[in-house]
């Protein structure tokens, strides 16, 4: 087998970033990277993809991927004599990994340091449901993130080891410790968010399909996948980023965190507005079967009351009734 001759040129932090491009988690331009591909003979990059995909949650065809374990070894002169083989040792999860690096036994040394390094560490996943907000994550170091519904936060087991780096897929609001040695990324999709120590909410399916972020303190860079766009956030200000557009704007809405905090406020907002709030802080949905009624003011908070407690303070408010259809309430003037 090959081996790297270079291997013991990088050291321990440069395998924590080799490993995080190659997985994906970064996606700026790498010198690193660059230069490691340059000095690698063994096409390590089209390897990784491929493990990958053994050990994702797609249905593995074991005996297909048995006959390419055996063909390698055999290959490799590592089996002298024909072995009987129980298939179904090869269905448990240990078994399945281990075959797979076999796999790739031609990426060799490279991909022994980085396991012996702990760099293909596990990764930590955590997902709410519909009916599910304000799940509180505590990181390794002590940073906290609150997930909005329908959201995914995965990040690493030996998170904070080497790099602070997650990736989110929805909507979370993050209280991060300083740390200005080890900065924080948050890996968005289409962008990039990177702090030392700050609060800033991030959105990633925005209907413009364009990443939202908006500083509640400190500063927050926001970075397009390429690298080549940059957007410094101070605190008040949201920043928009994907492949296409960027911009940042102060924020006036009042409500902008209330999925958060719970608390709507308002000075003779209309009720379209309010329903709209109400759709996303606390997951109702409001239909007023009269237009009229959507043209009304409203000018009473709304603090973490139970959606019962809400519709009907709304209906004594403005003389309306209304009726349940499954998770809809419909209004109707008296």
């Amino acid at each position: 087998m090959k081996v790297m001759k270079n291997i013991n040129e990088y050291n321990d932090k440069e395998w924590e970033e080799l490993a995080s491009l190659l997985e994906g988690e970064q996606n700026e331009k790498s010198d690193l990277l660059s230069r490691f591909m340059a000095e690698d003979s063994h096409n390590t990059i089209n390897y990784w993809k491929e493990l990958r995909e053994m050990d994702n949650e797609k249905e593995i065809n074991v005996d297909k991927a048995w006959d390419k374990l055996y063909s390698r070894l055999n290959y490799n002169g590592l089996i002298t004599k024909s072995v009987p083989v129980q298939r179904n040792i090869l269905r448990s999860t240990f078994v399945r990994i281990a075959a797979a690096a076999l796999v790739l036994l031609s990426v060799g040394s490279v991909l022994m340091y980085l396991g012996s390094k702990g760099t293909l560490s596990r990764k930590v996943v955590v997902t709410t449901a519909d009916n599910q907000k304000n799940l509180q994550v505590t990181l390794p170091d002590g940073s906290n993130i609150f997930l909005n519904r329908n959201t995914r936060l995965s990040y690493r087991e030996n998170f904070g080891r080497h790099n602070r780096n997650v990736s989110l897929s929805g909507e979370a609001f993050f209280e991060i410790e300083q740390d200005i040695s080890n900065p924080f990324t948050v890996d968005a999709g289409k962008a990039r968010v990177k702090v030392v120590g700050t609060s800033f909410n991030v959105i990633t399916n925005n209907a413009d399909y364009a990443v939202e972020v908006f500083v509640k303190a400190g500063k927050v860079v926001l970075t397009n996948n390429s690298g080549s766009n940059n957007i410094e956030l101070d605190p008040g200000f949201i920043g928009t980023m994907d492949s296409q557009i960027s911009g940042k704007s102060m924020n006036i809405d009042p409500n902008y965190l209330a999925w958060n905090t719970g608390l709507l406020v308002y000075d003779g907002q209309k009720l379209d507005v309010v329903f709209r709030d109400l759709k996303r802080v606390y997951n109702m949905e409001i239909v007023a079967d009269n237009p009229e009624i959507l043209e009304k003011p409203w000018t009473s908070p709304i603090d973490n009351m139970p959606q019962e407690t809400i519709i009907r303070l709304i209906c004594a408010s403005f003389n309306l009734s209304y009726t349940k259809d499954g998770n809809v309430y419909h209004l109707a003037v008296k």
